[in-house]
């Protein structure tokens, strides 16, 4: 696809996807099913659901918003994907009133835990939702990205806020309620049982680079895009990015 082509909005999304892609594509092996069964919690329109079912997978959407679940349906109709895209009205701590556990190959937690009031139990969920040997996809807000980017908007005193804050928030103005180190979100992931595969830092760069550059230098969006995903599994890039995603897998 051609940068003119390619939306830049993709820089957001595609070491996840990749990430992600990969995992399914490990499980359809394992399991000896092209089909797997997957919940995507808080999946809102979905950016993810969609694609996932796409592969062939079935997907079921839990999301607290009748307006989002609304919008996916239509999404995944147009997508030609409505027989495997299922959407329920939910949210992850009421999770098994929606949904069974044990019952999915995989589960998506998606800019998820910097909303719940029990981000613990969330992931608990994500990983009870699971089958042995399932694969968990955790993608939260991360604080080195946030400190970086007040830091270079000028705003010194915000940045060592965040740095010092226990929800990692720069403010009474900041719109988001909490952020995370990679330590935090392993530790969540290995307390709910289940093995951490691998965590990569996303938007490392997307975020702090002019969108005019992006825009109008031919190749200046694929080759930053190369960049982002030869970075994503550096640990020495997570301290900065401005989101990070775990992979992992339930023990059986």
């Amino acid at each position: 696809m051609s940068d003119q082509l390619r939306p830049r909005a993709s820089l957001r999304t595609a070491v996840v996807w990749e990430v992600l892609k990969d995992a399914l594509d490990r499980q359809v092996k394992a399991t000896g099913r092209d089909a797997l069964d997957v919940v995507d919690t808080g999946g809102g329109t979905g950016n993810f659901a969609v694609p996932v079912a796409r592969l062939g997978h079935r997907v079921t959407v839990v999301d607290p918003s009748p307006n989002a679940l609304f919008a996916l349906e239509r999404r995944a109709a147009e997508a030609g994907v409505a027989d495997r895209v299922h959407g329920v009205q939910g949210d992850i701590l009421g999770l098994f009133d929606v949904v069974g556990r044990g019952g999915y190959d995989a589960a998506l937690c998606h800019g998820v835990l910097e909303y719940v009031d029990d981000p613990a139990q969330g992931v608990r969920n994500a990983v009870d939702a699971l089958r042995p040997g399932g694969a968990l996809s955790l993608l939260a807000a991360g604080l080195g990205g946030a400190v970086l980017a007040r830091a270079l908007a000028g705003h010194f005193t915000e940045a060592r806020q965040a740095l010092s804050d226990p929800a990692g928030r720069w403010g009474d103005g900041d719109p988001m309620p909490r952020r995370y180190t990679a330590e935090q979100l392993t530790e969540l992931v290995s307390a709910a049982g289940a093995e951490v595969g691998a965590v990569h830092g996303v938007r490392v760069f997307a975020d702090l680079v002019p969108g005019v550059l992006v825009d109008t230098e031919p190749g200046a969006m694929e080759a930053l895009l190369k960049l982002e995903t030869a970075a994503a599994e550096l640990p020495a890039f997570h301290s900065v990015a401005t989101q990070l995603h775990v992979l992992g897998a339930r023990q059986a």
